[in-house]
């Protein structure tokens, strides 16, 4: 089938590389667990310089905690 025979509808979107990357399967990966949404009081620079490193800067906030308090419970 070519590209212009593909029949696009509002049900049927055409599909994008992110929404595909989440449809793939974590076959043999560690479950993932949920997140909790929290309000977080942030100095503006601080949080300014995150979001300038690009996207998916508050996975890389929660990666820092997250290292903070295992380097802290040693």
């Amino acid at each position: 089938m070519k590209d212009g025979e593909i029949l696009l509808t509002p049900e049927h979107p055409e599909a994008s590389v992110k929404h595909i990357v989440r449809g793939v399967v974590r076959s043999g990966l560690k479950v993932v667990p949920p997140k909790t949404s929290v309000s977080l009081r942030i100095d503006a620079d601080v949080l300014a310089w995150f979001k300038s490193q690009g996207g998916g800067y508050q996975t890389r906030i929660n990666a820092i905690l997250r290292a903070y308090r295992d380097a802290a419970a040693r």
